[in-house]
């Protein structure tokens, strides 16, 4: 045996508290540093004591603990190693902290904590020295290799102060191991299939435990997991490519410590691998005549929308390889386009998943994230798939025009794969880096506005109009489905509420003005509510009378929600007979529990002055009606325009003016002082009021040339007349879009004459027979035959101005 010389530890010693492992004597390893007491224990000896003494520390093995900053110090293991740190390396960025290269001397026990603060230091007791087994560093340092994936065992090691305790621990260890590297290596030369592999590598895991210590039951059933994740991928229906990319995967994890970070993100791949459904469908109920009495159970009206549908399902009958249409409905909010879209998986007997993509601006979202980054997951229709459990669900993509984009990438970009009919039966999410086809399922677009909707994502879907409702379609929805459901949330039933249909016809004119039904349901919700009250506390004055065997009397009927003032009921009203049942919601009722009404019909009024005219307009709200003012004084022939005007509205201002100037000689109409030049010394101040709302779009045209000729033949418009239409600067009247939403604000609205361009006039079919009923359409081609349906007896050409003359 060689002569070392013995090594002595000081008597005190600071203690450094680690996790990372247990350091024996003679081994190295590197640890960080990042807890306060830690922190200062470095920069206080390390970093500026000048002595050897001063880089002795002493490392105290500890479990991990998230409140390692806690004030109070932490129980410490009774024995630790005496280290010297050789290598101090630390960052600020993003907090501060230390690496340390310490490598283990001897052992020593903790005879008292002299202090915590800042940093704990203890009078220690040396156990053992170094020289006395020189040859036994090589074995130290090599299970101290292990001492990460076998901590408590490594602890019990440490304790062993004597040296036929430790041999008795360490060499079977060692043998042990031994054996298992040779029994692998014995397996991996007879190149045996994977069921006997996996029987041969599992004892080699187990061997590595210390006699007489519990084994690892976390372990074995990870393994056991393992090989029935195995025997899944053997059995399930994935296609080739995806059934060897998991045979890989699977191999690969069968080699990895589960220490390691990958370990749990390739049995989480697997997993879902395992899991989704490549061959898994459900079968479509293909009866035609059942799936039209469902949609017309469930929506009223909407006849375009349920005539696809039913196109779809015949279609399906003949084919049963039909790849799954895109479908996009388009309308305002309100009207029922997701629940459609439920109706749609109910009548096919289909799953149903709603992903909302408002908002989304990740196109990580779509296709997932690649799984080299953390925290990576699949996207939101891989995730789909595996939420329903079949590969051919109704995927419902919810406000598909209020996509975002970002620097993350353009989500609406990613969906051009997933919804065109030629390229989805081959859809790779970055995730799974496999194809799946998609092919079979029916996917369901729904937005408010095709505006916002980018060209090519448009072009892959096919667009169905959900206009707004009328009021007589209102009124039957309400009936058919929004009160009966208001009443089941509410607890009420038809015998203790009653709402007449005239009562509806109040809501809906008066406390709403919508192309949905959403205000409406609300309403409806609050009348409820405030039903129950009264019911609530009829029963309450039922039981008190019953109690008092009060029986004389007659109930007054009572007037729902009645105010009434304190202290002007006796202390008896107590007793009061409750309210008649059912009760019954009339305007009154109305009144006390909406409040006054919002909405009145003012259109006569804003028309009682020459310049004022009505427009029609379109929003991803429904159609909507808009004033158009006009004013004139002496100024310089400016032109004023207000109201939050887009550039599109300023040019049709701008036209409209300038078609009026060349035509005053035409129609006699002069400024304030009798020129034909309508400019001349004359400001014109155009405004469009709710200046709160930006408007634009060519189609108040026709708009401004009949509010401005008002103005300066001083002639009144008609106030039961709207328009719409785009002009030229040569007076033609162009079509424009919307239409449906546009009659029906107008049938809204009360009024009863439309003038629309003529070329429009085919879109007139699609507006509800009761509502043409109601209306009276003009098609004008040219701005004379808008002026001269505008205004009562036409337009005509003026002899004198200010004095009408006779029809043209």
């Amino acid at each position: 045996m060689s002569s070392v010389s013995p090594i002595q530890i000081p008597s005190r010693l600071p203690l450094l508290l680690t996790h990372e492992g247990v350091l024996l004597p003679g081994s190295t390893m590197r640890t960080s540093v990042d807890s306060a007491r830690n922190l200062q224990l470095v920069r206080s000896r390390l970093l500026q004591g000048t002595s050897l003494q001063s880089t002795i520390l002493g490392i105290i093995p500890n479990t991990p603990d998230p409140a390692s900053d806690a004030q109070d110090l932490p129980p410490l293991h009774r024995i630790g190693t005496a280290a010297l740190a050789v290598q101090v390396v630390g960052s600020n960025w993003p907090k501060p902290h230390y690496t340390l290269l310490i490598t283990g001397l001897c052992r020593f026990q903790i005879v008292q904590v002299l202090k915590e603060k800042p940093y704990p230091v203890a009078e220690v007791e040396q156990l053992d020295r170094l020289e006395e087994f020189p040859n036994t560093c090589k074995t130290r340092e090599e299970l101290g290799e292990l001492s990460e994936q076998f901590y408590k065992y490594a602890v019990q090691i440490l304790d062993a102060v004597s040296l036929e305790e430790r041999f008795k621990m360490t060499i079977p260890l060692l043998v042990r191991q031994i054996e298992g590297l040779k029994l692998l290596q014995k397996t991996r030369k007879h190149k045996q299939d994977d069921d006997k592999r996996v029987i041969a590598i599992r004892p080699v895991r187990r061997i590595t435990h210390i006699p007489g210590t519990l084994e690892d039951e976390d372990e074995d059933e990870d393994n056991d997991d393992i090989v029935m994740l195995e025997k899944k991928i053997r059995t399930s229906s994935m296609p080739e490519q995806a059934h060897k990319v998991c045979v890989k995967e699977i191999k690969r994890l069968k080699k990895m410590p589960q220490s390691m970070p990958e370990y749990a993100l390739t049995r989480n791949y697997l997993e879902l691998m395992v899991e989704l459904p490549w061959n898994k469908s459900t079968t479509d109920r293909l009866d035609i005549r059942a799936a039209r009495i469902l949609l017309d159970n469930d929506h009223y009206a909407m006849e375009k929308l349920k005539k696809r549908v039913l196109e779809y399902l015949a279609v399906r009958q003949l084919k049963n390889t039909l790849k799954g249409p895109i479908l996009c409905f388009v309308g305002p909010p309100g009207v029922g386009k997701t629940s459609v879209g439920r109706s749609v998986a109910k009548t096919l007997g289909r799953e149903f998943h709603r992903i909302a993509l408002g908002g989304v601006c990740d196109q990580s979202d779509i296709r997932g994230h690649r799984r080299t980054y953390v925290g990576s997951m699949p996207g939101r229709i891989i995730n789909g798939l595996k939420t329903v459990g079949v590969n051919n669900p109704v995927f419902l993509l919810d406000e598909v025009d209020k996509l975002g984009k970002s620097l993350q990438g353009d989500p609406a970009a990613a969906l051009l794969e997933v919804l065109d009919p030629e390229q989805n039966h081959n859809f790779t999410d970055h995730y799974l880096n496999v194809a799946f086809d998609l092919s079979q399922v029916l996917f369901i677009a729904t937005a408010n506005t095709t505006a916002t909707i980018p060209p090519a994502l448009l072009d892959r879907m096919e667009i169905i109009q959900v206009p707004g409702y009328t009021q007589e379609e209102k009124i039957e929805i309400a009936h058919r489905h929004l009160i009966p459901k208001q009443l089941e949330q509410h607890g009420l039933t038809p015998q203790q509420i009653q709402i007449p249909q005239l009562t509806t016809l109040d809501i809906i004119t008066r406390y709403t003005r919508e192309a949905g039904v959403r205000s409406l349901d609300r309403k409806f919700g609050a009348i409820c509510r405030a039903v129950a009250v009264k019911v609530a506390e009829g029963q309450h004055k039922e039981a008190k009378l019953e109690r008092s065997d009060v029986t004389e009397g007659e109930g007054c009927k009572e007037h729902i929600l009645e105010d009434v003032k304190p202290g002007s009921i006796s202390d008896t009203t107590d007793l009061a007979l409750p309210p008649e049942m059912p009760i019954l919601i009339d305007f009154h009722a109305l009144k006390d529990i909406l409040g006054p009404p919002m909405y009145e019909m003012e259109v006569s009024e804003r028309l009682s002055q020459p310049g004022v005219a009505i427009g029609l307009a379109w929003t991803p709200l429904g159609g909507e009606i808009m004033f158009v003012e006009a004013s004139r004084m002496d100024g310089e022939g400016q032109l004023t325009l207000t109201g939050q005007l887009g550039d599109v509205m300023k040019e049709s201002a701008h036209l409209a003016i300038s078609w009026l100037r060349s035509n005053a000689k035409k129609y006699h109409l002069t400024n304030a002082s009798g020129s034909f030049d309508l400019l001349d010394n004359t400001d014109i101040h155009l405004h469009f009021p709710a200046g709160a709302v930006t408007k634009d779009g060519p189609s108040a045209g026709v708009t401004i040339v009949t509010c401005l000729a008002s103005l300066f033949s001083g002639r009144l418009v008609r106030s039961d007349v709207a328009m719409t239409g785009e002009i030229t600067l040569r007076g033609l009247v162009l079509p424009v879009g919307g239409i449906k939403d546009k009659v029906l604000a107008a049938h809204r609205a009360g009024l009863k004459r439309i003038i629309i361009p003529q070329r429009n006039e085919k879109d007139l079919e699609e507006i509800p027979g009761n509502v043409r009923q109601d209306l009276s359409f003009v098609t004008a081609s040219c701005l004379d035959e808008v002026l001269n349906a505008a205004f009562d007896g036409g337009f005509t050409v003026k002899a004198r101005p200010g004095l009408l003359n006779s029809k043209l």
